[in-house]
């Protein structure tokens, strides 16, 4: 498109040196990022395969309401948790995969994958009552939960009454004796997962679903399906350091293109810049 539109003459090798120089560049930008994230009170997080030109490995997203960032790891394993978020005190939202069970501090699980679960099983098995039972309870609990947060949002003051919903809710659970399999499943997954299931009842701004880390992973699956398989790790870390700040950017309603433009490296900056701006415009 910039050939055409530019009249230049720039060939992939070009582009590519554009993006590794760029990427270099906007390093600092990144890990800015990642120090804003690692020092908020609230991160989402979700990962996701990808094919290299040497096999494959993995790409991590961790996000808040406005910073987003993505790394990549050649394997799924949970040391690079520790690694990227050393040092995080916040409440960390993240699916059911055991590799997040080990960090140091408050988690929300993701409550829509245990519904998506839920509801597949009951499809499987319609004829369990055991089953239905579980299911029912666990809807009536977030059906008033669910209530609530619609009247008066995601703050603790009003949700913290449902903590003894929770309560009757485990208490019940306790009391059944499962006959199928699938129901005794059900039943230790509510158990085993008891301190991340309702985590969002005790916090202000804490939401019950992990929606804003599968955003973010859409804005890489779309990348994804450019490179398709052919970029080698080297390069993918190049897009993901570009791809963590153009992503930032939409976040705080920041035009990338703006942003590189200003040659600034600092995304607070250029952000309380710009707002300082648009005041001075709005008053003239």
């Amino acid at each position: 498109m910039m050939n055409r539109v530019l009249g230049l003459r720039m060939g992939n090798v070009t582009c590519g040196h554009f993006k590794s120089d760029a990427s270099d560049a906007y390093l600092e930008t990144y890990e800015q990022i990642l120090r804003n994230l690692q020092g908020g009170p609230l991160l989402h997080a979700d990962e996701t395969r990808i094919s290299i030109r040497s096999g494959y490995g993995f790409v991590w997203v961790f996000a808040n309401l406005e910073n987003v960032i993505y790394v990549y790891s050649e394997t799924r394993e949970s040391g690079l948790l520790q690694t990227v978020l050393k040092g995080f005190q916040g409440v960390l939202v993240s699916d059911f995969y055991a590799g997040y069970d080990g960090m140091a501090c408050p988690q929300q699980k993701c409550l829509i994958h245990l519904i998506r679960d839920l509801n597949d099983t009951l499809l499987k098995h319609p004829y369990d009552d055991d089953l239905k039972k579980q299911a029912r309870n666990f809807t009536d609990l977030m059906t008033a939960v669910v209530r609530t947060i619609d009247r008066h949002g995601l703050k603790a003051r009003f949700l913290k009454k449902h903590l003894s919903r929770v309560e009757r809710f485990y208490r019940e659970l306790s009391i059944m004796r499962p006959a199928s399999e699938v129901a005794r499943k059900c039943k230790d997954r509510f158990e085993r997962n008891r301190e991340g299931l309702f985590t969002f009842l005790r916090y202000d701004g804490v939401p019950w679903n992990n929606n804003n880390a599968e955003h973010a992973i859409k804005a890489f699956a779309t990348l994804r399906q450019v490179i398709k398989g052919v970029t080698t790790e080297k390069g993918l870390r190049e897009y993901l350091v570009l791809l963590s700040v153009c992503e930032t950017c939409k976040y705080r309603g920041i035009d990338f293109l703006n942003f590189l433009r200003s040659g600034e490296r600092d995304i607070d900056a250029f952000a309380a810049f710009a707002k300082t701006r648009r005041r001075c415009n709005a008053c003239c």
